[in-house]
């Protein structure tokens, strides 16, 4: 078996509701700031939610020419506009660079519901022949991939991963792998959203998922016993990971390496997980097993944290199974009770999270938790954590149909 690489990343990409940049979304986690406010992207007046945290005054001219904006839906365009960041900020000279060995896995759970939407009233109103020509390309998930490997000329592995909500995390995940058996030498890695329609809102309020909240500091409150559900959100999340031996013979600032990743499936429901939690607490076993770290070792968790009762509630129970004692003892925070629920881009965001976490030895808290839920009965940080060193860090992501994921990330030793 050939030996498999350390995988570090080098570069980091955001476009989030509470800041267009790496720099300005992690001030805004610092500040505590919520992303929520009532829906701008269409009336949401007779629907169940009415709050939402959308991207804020994102101009993309600043990342891509007019013909590429022409071509490509809002979740392709966050997509690129995270992925130049994160190469800029990882120094790669691309013109350098074999650009056969670097690679993207670019993850949307589910692409362009707008122009679906859009191409669906243009039927039914002039008919089947008015479709535009690029309706398909712009809808399809995988164009995120697509479009960050035109944009930046990457030759390399490209991959969509789609695992609704599993979805960014899982494309670092899949990404890791790649480097890991030497498939490339470099990934740009993470994922990307654009879904607040009201095909999406709608839906989801019928399965009663979105908080119906008016109130934007008692909307998404994961582990609050007051908790009716999470804020749809939006953006993306965008990584450079790169093996440890091409990032120190170009002389990288090396951010933090990967070290763990597990993957499984409750096999249970397609919209609840495992209520015992086992599919989750084995993906985290899974990431622990290889990264030869054992759970008290683990400073922080940042959990899938959505603010619906199931999630929440089996996500404690995942926990519990998966550190034993330790589960007591670990800080955990959601950054979703920031920024909402981004979906495809979620896990990517709060990878980034966890990044910054080591970087800074800070774990934000989760936001607007202020009535404990006794069977939700772990440290959910209710301050800022700015005491400790943060050495060993897990994200969760939990997806409809039962997908899990977990990335464990540590600081970089050399």
């Amino acid at each position: 078996m050939r030996d498999l690489k350390r995988v570090v990343v080098t570069g980091m990409g955001a476009i989030t509701p509470i800041g267009n940049s790496v720099e300005e979304f992690w001030s805004s986690v610092k500040e505590q700031k919520i992303g929520f406010a009532p829906i701008t992207h269409f009336d949401a007046s007779e629907y169940r939610a009415h709050l939402a945290a959308e991207v804020k005054d994102f101009d993309p001219k600043k990342y891509m020419d007019r013909k590429s904006i022409r071509r490509m839906e809002l979740f392709s365009q966050y997509a690129v506009a995270a992925a130049k960041e994160a190469i800029e900020d990882s120094g790669l000279d691309l013109e350098k660079e074999d650009l056969a060995r670097i690679g993207v896995s670019v993850g949307s759970g589910i692409g362009s519901l707008q122009i679906i939407e859009s191409t669906t009233r243009l039927i039914d109103e002039k008919g089947p022949r008015r479709i535009k020509p690029m309706a398909v390309p712009m809808m399809i998930s995988n164009m995120a991939a697509g479009n960050v490997s035109i944009a930046f000329g990457l030759r390399g592995k490209s991959i969509n991963v789609v695992t609704a909500c599993a979805t960014g995390t899982q494309s670092i995940g899949e990404a890791y792998r790649s480097i890991q058996i030497g498939e490339a030498d470099v990934m740009v890695a993470g994922g990307t959203e654009a879904a607040i329609t009201p095909v999406a809102v709608g839906g989801f309020a019928a399965l009663t998922a979105l908080s119906s909240s008016d109130d934007p500091e008692r909307a998404s409150i994961p582990f609050d016993k007051e908790r009716d559900g999470f804020v749809i959100g939006e953006g993306a999340g965008v990584v450079v990971l790169e093996t440890l031996e091409h990032a120190q013979a170009r002389g990288a600032k090396i951010l933090a390496e990967l070290v763990g990743y597990g993957a499984t499936s409750d096999a249970f429901h397609i919209t609840s997980p495992a209520e015992d939690g086992e599919g989750a607490a084995r993906a985290m076993e899974f990431a622990m097993e290889e990264a030869g770290v054992k759970p008290e070792q683990i400073d922080y968790i940042n959990a899938h944290g959505t603010s619906t009762h199931a999630n929440d509630l089996f996500e404690t129970m995942a926990i519990k199974k998966a550190l034993g004692d330790s589960a007591y003892k670990v800080k955990i925070s959601s950054t979703k009770s920031m920024i909402g629920h981004g979906l495809g881009a979620a896990g990517a965001i709060e990878f980034i999270t966890c990044v910054k976490s080591i970087e800074d030895n800070y774990i934000h808290p989760t936001v607007g938790l202020k009535v404990p839920d006794e069977e939700c009965d772990l440290d959910y940080t209710l301050e800022p954590v700015t005491d400790r060193e943060v050495n060993y860090v897990m994200s969760n992501s939990l997806g409809f149909g039962g997908h899990n994921a977990t990335l464990l990330v540590k600081k970089f030793e050399g």
